[in-house]
C-alpha cells in the first residue's frame, strides 16, 4: 500500500476527515473498502463531479475498492440547496438519469482485479423501506439539534421559504447508506465534497450509534476559481460530462481559458502527473506564462480523459485551424460545428451560393466588417481568408465548393486579419 493520504493532501484534496491518523493507518495496512454517492438531479454530472470521481480513481490505484453509489432514492429528493427548494423530477426521468450517470461514472474506474469496481444503487434499499420502519429504526438516532445545524438547513429555515419535511429528511437517508453499504460490502470509508460534511458524518454517527463501529469520512475542498466565479461554468452555462451537453471541443477550452492564477492548482487536482512534473510545469510555466504550457497540458489530458483520445485530437485540430490557420475540411462535422457555435455569424441560402456571394458581403453578413464597401477594403488590402485561405481579387466570391460540413449544416468560415473569425450558415431557403 502507498501512502495515499499523503498523496491527496500533496495535491489539496483534503479539507476534513474523521480520524486522520487513524484513516492514514488503514489506507497504509489495508485493503479499505470506499464508496462515493453521485445523485441523478440532472442527466449527467458536471465539472464539479469530476473531483469526486478521480479521487475515487486515485484511491482505487493506490490499491483499495471503490464502490460508486448512483442514488437512484435521493435523487427523488435531492439534497437541500441553499437556494430553495428543488423541484422533484418523475420516477421515470431519475430512473433514466441513473441509467446515464452510471455510464459516465463506469468510464474511469477499474472494474477487473482485486480492488475492481462495483456500482450500487441506494434505492435497492431505501425503495422497500416502510415509513414506520424509517422512523423506528433508523430516525430514532437523528438529533433533531444535530440536523438543524447543518448550514443549509439552517438558512433554509431562516428564509421566508423554509425546507419542507422531504428535504429536511435528505440527511437521514444518505446516512443510512453509509449503514447498509457497511452492513452489505463492509464499506469503511465514505468520500465527498467539503459542502457534503454533514451528510458524510451522519452516515459515520449513525453506524456508531447502530453497530458501535468506527468509521471514516474524507472531503475535498470545493474547486474555486481566482476571478470569484463559480468553477465549472462558463457565460454559456454549466460544463457537463456529457458531450451532448457540452461538446468536446467546448470541454477543451474551458481548461485551455482556465486563469494562470488557477491552472496549477488544477493540475494538481485534477492531472494524473506525478507532483514532480507538474512541478516542472509549474517552472517552465511560470518563466513563460505566454506560452500556456499548463494550461495546454492540462486540457490535453483531461478531455482525453473524458471524451477519448479521438475527440481531443478533434478539438484540439479545431482550435488550431481556427485560430493558427490551420486545415478546416479535415475536422469532424460535430466538433467544426461545435467550435464555430460562438462565432459572430450570418445566413446565406443554398441558392444565393449556386450564383455566388461576393467575399465583400460574406465579411458584412457574418458581422466581422460594419458594410460592403469595409469588405471590399479587407479584400483589397490582403486581409480577407475564406476557410483560411487567403482571398485575392476584389470579384472573389464563396459558393458552394466552399461550404463545410458541420453537422446537421454547413458552414463557411471567414477572418478578417489574424483574429477577427465569423461565420456563415447555409440555410434552404
Amino acid at each position: 500500500m502507498t501512502d495515499i493520504l499523503s498523496e491527496l493532501q500533496a495535491r489539496n484534496l483534503v479539507a476534513l476527515s474523521t480520524d486522520e491518523d487513524a484513516l492514514r493507518r488503514a489506507l497504509t495496512e489495508e485493503t479499505v473498502r470506499f464508496y462515493v454517492g453521485f445523485d441523478p438531479t440532472a442527466p449527467s454530472l458536471h465539472m464539479g463531479n469530476l473531483v469526486q470521481i478521480l479521487t475515487a480513481k486515485r484511491l482505487q490505484q493506490a490499491g483499495h475498492k471503490p464502490f460508486a453509489l448512483v442514488g437512484g432514492a435521493t435523487g427523488l429528493i435531492g439534497d437541500p440547496r441553499m437556494s430553495g427548494e428543488r423541484t422533484l423530477n418523475p420516477r421515470e426521468v431519475v430512473d433514466g438519469w441513473v441509467d446515464s450517470i452510471r455510464g459516465q461514472i463506469e468510464r474511469f474506474l477499474d472494474f477487473d482485479g482485486p480492488v475492481a469496481a462495483q456500482m450500487v444503487n441506494n434505492l435497492d434499499w431505501t425503495g422497500g423501506l416502510t415509513a414506520l420502519d424509517f422512523l423506528r429504526d433508523i430516525g430514532k438516532h437523528f438529533s433533531i439539534n444535530r440536523m438543524l445545524a447543518k448550514e443549509t438547513v439552517a438558512t433554509r429555515l431562516d428564509s421566508e421559504h423554509g425546507i419542507s419535511f422531504t428535504e429536511f429528511s435528505y440527511q437521514i437517508l444518505q446516512g443510512n447508506d453509509f449503514l447498509e453499504l457497511n452492513r452489505r460490502h463492509g464499506i469503511t470509508l465514505q468520500t465527498g465534497g467539503s459542502d457534503q460534511w454533514g451528510n458524510l458524518t451522519s452516515g459515520a454517527d449513525l453506524l456508531r450509534r447502530v453497530e458501535q463501529k468506527t468509521v471514516h469520512a474524507l472531503a475535498t475542498p470545493l474547486i474555486t476559481k481566482a476571478d470569484g466565479t463559480k468553477f465549472g461554468k462558463t457565460e454559456s452555462g454549466t460544463v457537463w460530462l456529457d458531450p451532448a451537453l457540452t461538446s468536446p471541443y467546448a470541454f477543451s477550452q474551458f481548461w485551455l481559458n482556465a486563469d494562470d492564477r488557477d491552472v496549477v492548482k488544477y493540475l494538481h487536482v485534477f492531472s494524473f502527473r506525478s507532483l514532480e512534473e507538474i512541478e516542472d510545469i509549474r517552472v517552465r510555466f511560470e518563466a513563460a506564462p505566454h506560452t500556456r504550457i499548463a494550461q495546454k497540458a492540462l486540457a490535453e489530458e483531461i478531455t482525453a480523459m473524458v471524451h477519448g483520445e479521438e475527440q481531443a485530437k478533434q478539438a484540439f485540430a479545431a482550435a488550431d485551424a481556427l485560430f493558427r490557420g490551420g486545415e478546416l475540411r479535415g475536422i469532424d462535422g460535430s466538433t467544426l460545428s461545435a467550435a464555430t457555435a460562438e462565432l459572430p455569424r450570418g445566413e446565406v441560402t443554398a441558392a444565393q451560393l449556386e450564383e455566388g456571394v461576393s467575399v465583400a458581403d460574406a465579411l458584412a453578413f457574418a458581422g466581422i466588417v460594419k458594410s460592403k464597401s469595409d469588405g471590399r477594403r479587407a479584400v483589397r488590402e490582403g486581409g480577407a481568408y475564406v476557410n483560411n485561405a487567403k482571398v485575392d481579387g476584389e470579384d472573389a466570391v464563396v459558393t458552394q465548393a466552399d461550404v463545410l460540413d458541420a453537422g446537421d449544416s454547413g458552414v463557411i468560415v471567414l477572418r478578417r486579419g489574424k483574429k477577427t473569425l465569423g461565420a456563415l450558415t447555409i440555410v434552404t431557403s
